[in-house]
């Protein structure tokens, strides 16, 4: 009886510190395994090149643009940072045919959805292919027969590294001590000519004077579209700018203008706002819209 005696006045006690117990053991595993990843899916090499989830967005973004002399703005770009990177777009509904406006939306909105469900830095090549396959195949749907489609740029910072993709003739830039680097090539009819001259195809007169070599060969909304470009990451330096831009901005800015307006080093919104303002400064007769991104790594 007098055992009984024990759990009758002491049992509440008991269960109490042992419902403690457990609840803080729940809570110290739940501290401990947060969002660390498991340790085979980030290698020593990873580590070496700063491939760690970002919890927080470590690149700064400025943007702006301009509707040009056009009537309607066929420009549409878009940002998002999650755990593994900061991802920039840009796409240029091609002018001149109907639907850019919606071909450029499209492309854009594709690829923003797409970049959520990226959960690993090495899935970001596998993201650029099929972010292009999905946003050709809904364009081609949406215009139904009808002319369309649209250039893109897109880039993603992870870590230290820049990984890029293309398709048109909107550019990726990379400032680097005081200069201009492209990274990506344009997808015209001026790459292709340039190609057989250097191969000594034809002249560089032909080449020069070609009417049609600003024509574009490879574009989203493209019933022959098979892939874009997606080169090798490139391995961002201290200070360095990454320059998204659609061919309204470097068809009417030079490249030392650019350069004088980005030595300037002011916070990458007000960068931005300067590109523009000095390309409709030009108040060019048939000036295109223009559009720009600039990002920055925090350091």
């Amino acid at each position: 009886m007098g055992n009984w005696d024990f759990i009758d006045k002491y049992g509440v006690l008991i269960a109490a510190a042992l419902l403690v117990a457990v609840l803080f053991g729940v809570r110290l595993k739940l501290q401990t395994s947060p969002t660390r990843l498991p340790a085979e899916d980030w290698s020593a090499e990873d580590d070496e090149y700063g491939y760690r989830p970002q919890p927080i967005p470590d690149v700064q973004i400025g943007n702006a643009q301009t509707i040009g002399r056009r009537q309607e703005q066929d420009d549409y770009f878009a940002s998002a940072a999650t755990r593994v990177g900061t991802m920039a777009v840009i796409a240029d509904g091609i002018s001149g045919l109907k639907n850019g406006r919606m071909s450029s939306t499209l492309a854009v909105t594709t690829f923003s959805r797409e970049f959520l469900k990226v959960e690993d830095p090495r899935e970001i090549p596998e993201y650029f292919h099929n972010a292009a396959l999905v946003s050709n195949r809904a364009i081609l749907e949406q215009l139904g027969g009808e002319n369309g489609g649209t250039t893109l740029v897109v880039a993603v910072i992870c870590g230290r590294r820049l990984h890029w993709g293309a398709v048109g003739d909107s550019m990726l830039i990379l400032f680097r001590n005081g200069e201009l680097m492209p990274v990506n090539s344009k997808h015209t009819l001026e790459t292709v000519l340039e190609e057989r001259y250097l191969s000594g195809e034809i002249s560089k007169e032909d080449a020069l004077q070609n009417p049609m070599r600003n024509q574009l060969i490879n574009y989203l909304g493209y019933g022959g579209f098979k892939s874009m470009e997606a080169g090798e990451p490139v391995y961002l330096e201290p200070g360095d700018i990454v320059i998204l831009c659609s061919d309204g901005v470097v068809d009417a800015l030079t490249e030392v203008e650019l350069e004088e307006i980005l030595r300037l080093k002011l916070p990458p919104q007000e960068t931005a706002e300067r590109i523009i303002e000095g390309v409709e400064q030009k108040s060019f007769k048939n000036q295109d819209n223009a559009t720009v991104m600039i990002l920055e790594k925090r350091e």
